[in-house]
């Protein structure tokens, strides 16, 4: 059974009851002399091998001359990207195109490229898919300095020469982070090379008007692209945005009746063919169409260039061996002379003999 708890026997009243206060447990002097923390010990590389710096700034945004925030900047490396990777490219003269007018243009393209992924098969080496040409509105300004920096900055060796060692075993490596590039969040540190970069913008600023692209940079401007050069994509794209002459007629109206449409043309009329870079190289509107008007593509431009290499390396040795045979004949007719006056009456023997 239970206890009862106490009772007062005055007033029957239940006493309460204190419960003692609980003891602390005491160490012993001897052992508190006698504790340490356990800690593991660093792994061996660790001792051999210092921890390279931490990074200042993501891989992929270094710092810029412009902030990267800002569109222009993301335009500038968008257009310093597509300069780089585009062999082929048309620069048009847009004045005030509406968006209906756009529409139409560009449906018209692609409707006459796509043509092309039916006619030529994949396996072609000259196959290019209709949806890779693409036709865009540019900022000139921008487009100027982007092709500046794509022309005339190379970061390849400055990278080289620039870019100190942060390898922690090269004698040569800064005991500290600030000489390393990678936790400098600097811009005009020189080991950045990148397009924004402050040494590729000091590097073109002076060459703002020596490249043959610059004067034709102004204005409204479209570019159409090509992943690859095509004189054969090339005309057809001509002949809808630029028709010209026999060699680039536009589409008649049976084959093809919305090329006609009235928005289409007055789209149309407000494009202006300005040239082409074609692999670094500016042409005008007269080299452009050359370059589009090459029977076969690149394969019958090769086909040109091997017939040639070889009807010129035939007339060589016919002219050589011309030469040759005249001499050889003129060397000996003046033998035989020569024998004949030594030997007069063999020349005669031989003469009856005939």
């Amino acid at each position: 059974m239970q206890a009862r708890p106490p009772v007062c026997a005055r007033c029957s009243r239940l006493l309460s009851q204190k419960t003692p206060p609980k003891q602390q447990p005491r160490h012993h002097p001897k052992y508190l002399s006698t504790a340490s923390a356990i800690t593991p010990s660093p792994p061996l590389d660790q001792t051999i091998v210092s921890v390279p710096p931490i990074s200042r700034y993501p891989p992929t945004q270094p710092p810029s001359h412009r902030p990267p925030e800002f569109r222009k900047s993301q335009l500038h490396r968008q257009y310093t990207s597509l300069l780089r990777s585009t062999p082929l490219m048309l620069l048009f003269q847009h004045n005030n195109l509406k968006a209906t007018e756009w529409m139409a243009v560009r449906r018209e393209l692609a409707n006459a490229l796509r043509t092309h992924d039916t006619d030529s098969p994949e396996k072609d080496p000259q196959y290019i898919p209709s949806d890779s040409i693409k036709i865009q509105i540019i900022q000139s300004r921008i487009f100027s300095a982007a092709l500046r920096v794509v022309e005339y900055w190379d970061p390849s060796p400055q990278s080289q020469k620039a870019a100190p060692s942060s390898d922690p075993l090269d004698p040569s490596t800064q005991s500290s982070a600030s000489g390393i590039p990678n936790a400098t969040p600097s811009p005009s540190d020189p080991a950045f090379t990148h397009a924004l970069s402050r040494t590729a913008h000091a590097a073109v600023a002076a060459k703002k008007k020596t490249h043959p692209l610059t004067p034709l940079l102004s204005g409204p401007l479209a570019i159409l692209t090509f992943p690859a050069v095509s004189p054969r994509h090339m005309k057809t794209a001509l002949s809808i945005l630029a028709p010209k002459g026999p060699n680039f007629p536009a589409p008649r109206r049976r084959v093809n009746p919305g090329y006609h449409d009235p928005v289409t043309q007055a789209g149309l009329q407000k494009l202006l063919l300005l040239g082409a870079r074609v692999e670094g190289t500016v042409f005008d509107t007269e080299g452009t169409r050359w370059v589009g008007g090459i029977e076969g593509g690149l394969e019958g431009l090769r086909g040109q260039l091997v017939g040639l290499l070889q009807g010129f390396g035939a007339g060589l040795t016919g002219a050589l061996e011309g030469a040759g045979r005249s001499l050889y004949f003129t060397v000996e007719g003046r033998r035989l002379m020569l024998e004949e006056e030594n030997n007069p009456a063999k020349g005669a023997e031989e003469e009856g003999t005939t």
